[in-house]
């Protein structure tokens, strides 16, 4: 350390001694609040003086350059999302910070592999500069799967020697969720040697339905925890062998339900809770890490507990040591709520400041890259023909609330050599094409689940690798739907009847829109209502859409090579 920095890091130590030991005001102090403790698990009195940024004094008595009178209200630690893809909320970095921090998630850890797998380098270094900008403290894992797997065509390439250029990056902690469980179990050279390039930092895992001897050689290689567990034996083998289980709650994927069970003290230092992801619309309406706080104690999980998950056991298990309890030394990321069982959110504190829209107004946010990202001619209704040996084929199912998608069979229309949609059956036709310019592919299939009797939806939003993805009950409505969205630059389209019935742009990567959060929220209102006019039961039917092309979850999924069996990590042939 510099001479001149040692001398500010004294001055500041300085600062706080005086300021804890009640020799000069505190900065600011919280009067009149209790404090929830998830050391004890007890509320307790006193006042909580803060220095600059961080907590110096609890449980007595201070003075405050600033005060705020609590009125009773609980103190606890700010939130942690401990899995999110800011992409996925459909708005820019600087809009999440905006929507979700008022609603006390004051840290979260994000890996931005959705723009990394259409722009690479690019995409990745703009969530990097972009997270040094937020009021919020938004931690960037570097993204382990550009692309996801060899069995789709993504639009750029990320090896081990590009992520480990980042490495030193501050806001950086590790590798990004492994996804590619085959290829690490396989020895696959360039899985193994990115987890090599990271062995001694921090590692996230993806191993949905992982077990046994094969959920060993995944933690063998450093993998630290897993955001994809749907099931409480899942989820306590996984804490067994000393796996952090980061239980999620999604606008797609929820698992809380099933996992509330695994919130208890004992267990609780292994947990986290994350996202993985939310849009606007459900935050507007539902809340954001507070509601999954809020939903895991209606279901019955110890309050403290909870919030420990949400906020210590979280930090720790990133290595994020400054934070996660309200006590002396620790980060003054701090929430004031009217009730802790409903987490009704009144004042969030960042960094010692209460958070309010000025405190957005400062920010110099990155230019947002990606525009033109849609490397696709027009189509016609021909392209989507699906051609097979017989009506009998695999079909695609899909559970509500889940990513996880079974495999079912039916035999389909079939006449001159193609397979046909049967929308009275609800088995609609499936389509990815490839849309970043490089081979042209379209993968073709079928699905059971949408219920749309007439129509076609259109999603530039394909996990992982972000193809174009079209459902549909006839070629027509399909290609109508395709070409609109070409025309937006990426986004959602509803089609019936050859008519556009609502759409929203996504002109950032085809993921992401320039507007704020609250016109994104009000446009997936319009389409959510459009879509449910077209038969279609689905909550966030466009998200469902956008995970049949992931072919990292089980069990059958579609992307732009064709019909893939994820449990045998192949593609299906006709």
């Amino acid at each position: 350390m510099q001479a001149g920095a040692a001398e500010a890091a004294r001055r500041r130590l300085e600062r706080r001694i005086d300021q804890a030991l009640g020799d000069v005001r505190a900065d600011l102090v919280i009067r009149n609040a209790r404090t929830l403790n998830l050391v004890t698990g007890a509320l307790d009195a006193g006042d909580i003086a803060i220095c600059d940024d961080t907590i110096v004094g609890t449980q007595d008595s201070y003075r405050g350059t600033t005060e705020i009178d609590a009125h009773g209200r609980i103190v606890v630690p700010g939130f942690i999302d401990s899995h999110v893809h800011c992409e996925s909320t459909l708005v820019l970095p600087g809009e999440f910070d905006r929507c979700v921090l008022p609603r006390g998630t004051t840290t979260a850890i994000c890996d931005p592999h959705e723009i990394a797998n259409v722009l690479g380098d690019e995409g990745l270094r703009y969530f990097l500069d972009s997270a040094l900008t937020t009021v919020m403290d938004l931690r960037v894992q570097l993204s382990s799967c550009v692309p996801a797997t060899a069995l789709e065509t993504s639009g750029a390439r990320l090896d081990a020697v590009d992520l480990v250029r980042h490495r030193g990056h501050p806001k950086v902690i590790g590798l990004a969720e492994f996804m590619n469980v085959p290829g690490v179990l396989g020895k696959d050279p360039d899985c193994l040697d990115k987890l090599a390039a990271f062995e001694d930092g921090h590692i996230d895992g993806h191993s949905p339905l992982l077990r046994g001897k094969k959920l060993n050689a995944y933690l063998a290689c450093g993998v630290r925890n897993c955001h994809e567990t749907t099931s409480l034996a899942e989820g306590r083998e996984k804490i067994s062998k000393g796996m952090q289980v980061l239980i999620r709650e999604g606008t797609v994927s929820k698992d809380i339900e099933a996992l509330a069970g695994l919130i208890e003290p004992f267990a609780s230092p292994f947990l986290g809770l994350c996202t993985d992801d939310r849009n606007p619309l459900d935050i507007a309406e539902q809340g954001h890490m507070d509601f999954l706080v809020r939903r895991a104690i209606q279901l019955g999980a110890p309050v403290a507990s909870v919030y420990r998950a949400a906020s210590w056991s979280a930090a720790r298990g990133f290595g994020l040591r400054d934070r996660g309890l309200v006590a002396p030394g620790y980060l003054a990321d701090l929430l004031l709520l009217d009730d802790l069982e409903t987490c009704a959110v009144a004042t969030v504190i960042r960094r010692g400041r209460v958070v309010t829209a000025e405190s957005f107004a400062g920010r110099v946010l990155p230019a947002a890259p990606g525009r033109n990202s849609i490397r696709l001619a027009p189509v016609s209704a021909d392209v989507f023909a699906a051609p097979g040996s017989g009506p009998g084929t695999p079909v695609i199912g899909i559970v509500p609330g889940k990513i996880i998608t079974p495999r079912e069979y039916a035999e389909l229309p079939y006449r001159d050599g193609l397979r046909h949609a049967d929308p009275s059956r609800d088995l609609l036709k499936v389509c990815v094409l490839e849309r970043h310019g490089r081979n042209g592919n379209v993968g073709r299939a079928f699905v059971r689940g949408f219920g749309i009797r007439e129509g076609a939806l259109a999603s530039s939003v394909g996990h992982d690798s972000h193809n174009l993805c079209v459902v549909g009950s006839n070629d027509a409505d399909m290609a109508v739907a395709a070409n609109r969205l070409i025309a937006l630059g990426g986004g959602f389209v509803a089609v019936r009847g050859g008519a556009v019935l609502a759409e929203m742009g996504l002109p950032v990567a085809g993921l992401m829109s320039f507007d704020p959060f609250e016109t994104v929220a009000r446009q997936l209102e319009t389409l959510r209502a459009a879509v449910q006019s077209m038969g279609c039961p689905l909550s966030e039917p466009f998200l469902q859409l956008a995970f049949l092309a992931l072919p990292v979850i089980p069990h059958l999924k579609i992307t732009d090579m064709g019909l893939v069996d994820v449990d045998r990590f192949e593609l299906v042939r006709d």
